[in-house]
């Protein structure tokens, strides 16, 4: 009996014939074949997970996604619109900030004077004190006075930066609303070289100016200022 019937030796020639065919024929000549490894080995690779797959389990890391979080949460606070800064409000912190700057003058005033007097007082400053042709109580009280005005005049400087630091974020425009201002000041304010006794110049800084009813009282000092000047009154 031959080992090949007429289905099997027509299955073998188009195996070898035509190696596309293979699959259709073993399914149709070779039930058993179905349940083979070679059958259940199409789903396990069909299970591996591609390349772009690998790509996004990595880039979904927890220090990438902590990274993209923040970078949309800053992104979102720079779009939220700044409120912007009135007249009324600059002049308020204005006067805040002027405040602040006496308060740290008043206490560099203190500071500096006690400093100075307790080296008057250690004699540390005893070489300096034989050079001034003075007498010594007089020198020491100059000195200690000169220590008081330094610490006087450090106090803006030093109430300026508390301040800054303290309304950081409204900053620049502060600065502008100040360059602003000044600006109306300069363009404003009477000219000086006309005053007299009876005719003084009416803040010509604008450093008494609070508010904006200060502002158009200002205004209106200047005009009389000028009124008188042409009348001779």
């Amino acid at each position: 009996m031959s080992l090949l019937n007429p289905t099997t030796a027509s299955a073998v020639f188009r195996i070898t014939a035509r190696p596309a065919v293979i699959r259709q024929t073993l399914s149709r000549n070779l039930p058993l074949c179905q349940s083979s490894p070679i059958s259940t080995f199409r789903p396990f690779v069909a299970a591996v997970p591609s390349k772009p797959a690998l790509a996004a389990v990595k880039c979904s890391s927890p220090a990438l996604l902590l990274q993209q979080t923040r970078l949309a949460s800053t992104a979102a606070a720079s779009q939220v619109p700044t409120q912007q800064l009135d007249w009324n409000t600059f002049f308020q912190l204005r006067k805040t900030r002027r405040r602040i700057q006496v308060l740290f003058s008043i206490a560099g005033a203190a500071t500096c004077g006690t400093a100075g007097s307790w080296v008057l007082a250690a004699g540390l400053a005893e070489p300096l004190l034989g050079l001034i042709p003075l007498d010594p109580f007089i020198t020491m009280g100059l000195m200690a006075f000169s220590s008081a005005t330094l610490g006087w005049l450090l106090g803006p400087s030093l109430g300026s930066g508390v301040f800054n630091l303290w309304h950081r974020r409204i900053k620049p425009q502060m600065a502008s609303k100040e360059k602003e201002f000044f600006a109306r000041i300069k363009k404003h304010r009477v000219d000086p070289s006309t005053s007299s006794v009876g005719n003084p110049v009416p803040d010509f800084y604008g450093e008494k100016i609070s508010s904006v009813s200060g502002y158009r009282q200002w205004l209106k000092d200047q005009r009389a200022y000028n009124r008188k000047r042409t009348r001779f009154v």
